[in-house]
Formats: C-alpha cells, sequence, structure tokens
C-alpha cells in the first residue's frame, strides 16, 4: 500500500490524497481546488497529478471548496466510482459545485473577452456547470457517525463528526490486505473543541497512519475579549463612530453562519447596534438554508436557544442580497451598513467589489474573520499592504484593517492535540501532516515528537510514499 499526496501538501488548499493497494484499488481522499496561490493557481488545479480514470473510489471530508472543488473535473476526466460523504456534506456540495462552476464560466468568458481583443486564441473553464450537475450522481450518502460501513470486500469507512462544518467528518478507513486490516486516518478539517455552533470533535479509532491538517499547529486563537464583544466593537467604531462601512469577508459556509449566531444573540441580549447588515451572497443565503435543515448536528447551547429562537441565523436589520443590482447599490449607499460577504479570502466574489469600492476611505473597515493564504488579497491587507492591485487597478488601503482571529473554523495547537489524544501515539507507525504552511508544519512536527508520535512526515505535493 502506498499514499500520494497531490494537494494540500506544504500548503492549505487543493486538498488530495490518494491511496493505492496492491491489487491496484485506487482510494482518493478530497479532490480539492487550489486557491490563493497567485500566477500558479490554474496551473495547479489543471494537472491533478493521476488519473481519474484509474481511481475506484472517493471518500470526501467536508464540503468546503479547497476540498470539493476538483470533483466536476475529476468525473469530466474520466472517473466513475462512488463519492462516499455524509448527508450534510452532500447537501453543502450540491450548492458549492454549482456556484464554482459558474465562477468558472464567467472568469473565463471575462478572459476572453480581453483575449479576443488582441488576437489570442480562446480559452476552456476547468469545468462547465453542466459538469458539476453531472458529478452530483456519482455521490453516496453515508448516514451516521461512528460507524463501519463497508465499500466492497477490503475496504471499509468511518466518519466521525470533525466539528469543523455541518457534517464535516474524520474519515478512518479499515484496509483489508494481505490478510489483515490496516487502518487509515485522515483528518480532513478539524474544528474547535468549543464552537459556537458545533458539537466538538470525536474520538475515532486507533489508527496505524494519520493524515492530518496543520492549519494553525503553532498557534493559539485565544482573544483578549470573546469574539462576539471584538465583532460588536468593530461595528460600534466603524458604523456609530466613523459613520462608515464594515466590510466583512466570510466563506460562504461555516463563517457567514457563525457571524450571524454571533449577532442574533447579541440582538437578543439588547447589544446589537441599531444598523443595517447585508449578507451580500446568493450562496451564502443557500448555505445558511442547508445549517439551518440540520440541526441534530448543532451543538447544546444551539439546541436549548432553538427552544426560544426558531431561527437563529436571522434578526431584525438583517438583510439577504441576491441580485446583482441589489449588490451594486450597496456601493452607492451613503448610510452606514455592515456587509458580509464571500470569499472568505477575498478573491473572488462580491465582497472583491465592495473592498475595491470603499478600501480607499478611512471611515471604513475590512474586517478578516478567517484563514487567508499569504498571496491572497485578504492575506496581503492582513500583513498590512499599504497598496493592493484589485481587478488590475491599483487601491490604496486608507481603510482600517482588522482581523478576529478566535473566530477560525481550523483548530489550534490545543484543539489539534486534544484530536489526537485518543490515540496510543506507540501504536501510530507514521503520522503525515497535511494542509499547512511548511514552516508551521515543522514547528508542530517537533510538538508531536515531544507528544510521543515516533515518525511524522512532511510530504510535498505529488510525493508518493509507501505505507509498508
Amino acid at each position: 500500500m502506498k499514499i500520494a499526496f497531490h494537494g494540500a501538501a506544504r500548503t492549505v488548499t487543493g486538498s488530495k490524497h490518494l491511496i493505492t493497494l496492491k491489487n491496484g484499488k485506487k482510494i482518493l481522499l478530497d479532490c480539492g481546488l487550489f486557491q490563493g496561490m497567485g500566477k500558479d493557481t490554474d496551473a495547479m488545479n489543471f494537472d491533478l497529478g493521476f488519473d481519474p480514470a484509474t481511481v475506484t473510489m472517493m471518500v470526501l471530508s467536508h464540503a468546503h471548496i479547497d476540498h470539493t472543488g476538483l470533483i466536476p473535473l475529476l468525473v469530466k476526466r474520466g472517473f466513475k466510482g462512488h463519492i462516499y460523504c455524509t448527508p450534510a456534506t452532500f447537501d453543502l456540495t450540491q450548492i458549492l459545485l454549482l456556484d464554482s462552476a459558474r465562477i468558472q464560466e464567467e472568469d473565463v468568458k471575462y478572459t476572453n473577452k480581453k483575449r479576443r481583443k488582441v488576437g489570442l486564441p480562446q480559452e476552456e473553464p476547468l469545468y462547465t456547470v453542466d459538469d458539476a450537475k453531472k458529478s452530483i450522481a456519482f455521490f453516496k450518502k453515508v448516514k451516521a457517525y461512528k460507524q463501519w460501513y463497508r465499500i466492497d470486500d477490503e475496504v471499509e469507512v468511518m466518519f466521525t463528526d470533525a466539528g469543523h462544518i455541518i457534517g464535516s467528518a474524520a474519515v478512518t478507513l479499515r484496509i483489508m490486505e494481505g490478510g489483515k486490516p490496516t487502518v487509515v486516518t485522515f483528518s480532513g478539517d478539524i474544528g474547535r473543541y468549543n464552537d459556537a455552533i458545533l458539537k466538538s470533535p470525536d474520538t475515532f479509532p486507533q489508527a496505524d497512519f494519520i493524515l492530518m491538517e496543520s492549519t494553525y499547529g503553532s498557534s493559539l486563537h485565544a482573544e483578549a475579549a470573546p469574539t462576539t464583544d471584538v465583532l460588536l466593537r468593530y461595528i460600534h467604531d466603524t458604523c456609530k463612530v466613523k459613520k462608515g462601512k464594515l466590510i466583512i469577508p466570510a466563506f460562504s459556509v461555516g463563517r457567514t453562519q457563525e457571524i450571524l449566531y454571533a449577532l442574533n444573540k447579541a440582538q437578543l441580549d439588547g447589544k446589537l447596534p441599531k444598523v443595517d447588515i447585508f449578507v451580500d451572497s446568493p450562496l451564502s443565503m443557500e448555505a445558511t438554508e442547508v445549517v439551518t435543515s440540520h440541526p441534530e448536528l448543532f451543538n447544546k447551547s444551539v439546541a436549548k436557544l432553538l427552544q426560544i429562537d426558531d431561527d437563529v441565523f436571522d434578526f431584525p436589520g438583517l438583510h439577504f442580497i441576491a441580485s446583482v443590482d441589489e449588490s451594486k447599490n450597496l456601493n452607492f449607499r451613503q448610510e452606514p451598513c455592515v456587509i458580509i460577504s464571500a470569499s472568505g479570502m477575498a478573491e473572488a466574489g462580491r465582497v472583491k467589489h465592495h473592498i475595491a469600492n470603499n478600501i480607499n476611505d478611512t471611515r471604513n473597515t475590512i474586517l478578516m474573520v478567517g484563514y487567508c493564504e499569504p498571496q491572497s488579497l485578504g492575506g496581503r491587507l492582513m500583513r498590512g499592504a499599504k497598496e493592493v492591485s484589485i481587478y488590475g487597478t491599483r487601491y490604496e488601503v486608507r481603510a482600517e484593517v482588522g482581523s478576529i482571529r478566535s473566530m477560525s473554523a481550523h483548530g489550534d495547537y490545543e484543539d489539534l492535540s486534544q484530536w489526537l489524544s485518543c490515540q496510543n501515539p506507540r501504536e501510530v507507525k507514521k503520522l503525515f501532516l497535511v494542509h499547512g504552511e511548511y514552516e508551521v508544519q515543522t514547528i508542530f512536527r517537533d510538538w508531536l515528537l515531544k507528544k510521543g508520535f515516533g515518525d511524522i512526515e512532511v510530504p510535498e505535493r505529488h510525493s508518493e510514499i509507501g505505507l509498508g
């Protein structure tokens, strides 16, 4: 048995790991889109690193586009097997893939318009809306956490709640090869043990090999004040004191719902300032509906709140923006307001236009609330860039740039260590660190060595390693 790391290897996007058994059977873990990698992004997404037609089956950890976004391309290039995931992951993935496909088509349409003007040949999108729709037919839902599900005669899978987004799971495979079982666990993305909405990450069976995310393997998320208090302070300072706009780039799945939940609780407690709050993302609207439809996955605090509030993501003053015209009208609005819009790294979507239209006004604030690839627009703003390029135009950064690190859906190194605490380190033959920046991973590797894990590797992209 061997495993190849074709994405999220010394970087945090493009998750895809391919297990090959001795008999040639291939199991793909995730098939994500690379995001925020600068000029290399398109080339990295085009090069899967393997032939999809040879992949026997796929197991999906969760719906985020950096874990699902190349599934339509996988199917387009010949994949014929099943894709196994939880029901909530299936519900979210459907809307995310269709949205991603629309973006692919729109981006190529915009690029080709410029290429025609200079006589260059036309380009094709990675995949189309039709490709995304076709890929949905390959999904197979595994309904229960913490139960073994037989995929075929040699492979069983168990999903355990990862606490990252609704439906997210760590994937444990029990593979029969040579008359004995080998247990491989892939963490997917690990959530927080004090998440505002979701249950904490669950324990998982003792594994022989572990593939573990390490996004925040060298840091803690602790803030000097609770997340809601910091969020309310930014709203007060920007909208009430400076009379400006608060722009919050937020991922449509997970982060947007966490913000809305926090603001809803603040409104119930009488702490939310009277200000219009806009969610400018049709995808966020759809995602919020999906999250609301899975209350069985909420933690006890949310379940208790649902007894007195039938919609914990809605409150007076909240407006969902659907049409492009409504979105554009926000740019002409003079009154203070809050605009929550995708994407979280500010690399695409409507939020990029809102930043462009508001970045040069000192009254305004751009508030980052999650991880950003260093090369992304959000990453550059967080590093204190004085000038940024947006759609080819240079903008002076005059707006305030803030961040709330405690809102990350990724666990910090204490959360990651707690997730591993159910394992006997002496029985883990090898631990692979994936989904992290290399400098962070080397720090986290040293931390885990002190915890008793003896063989820890940080694989490079497209590297293939034998599992004995």
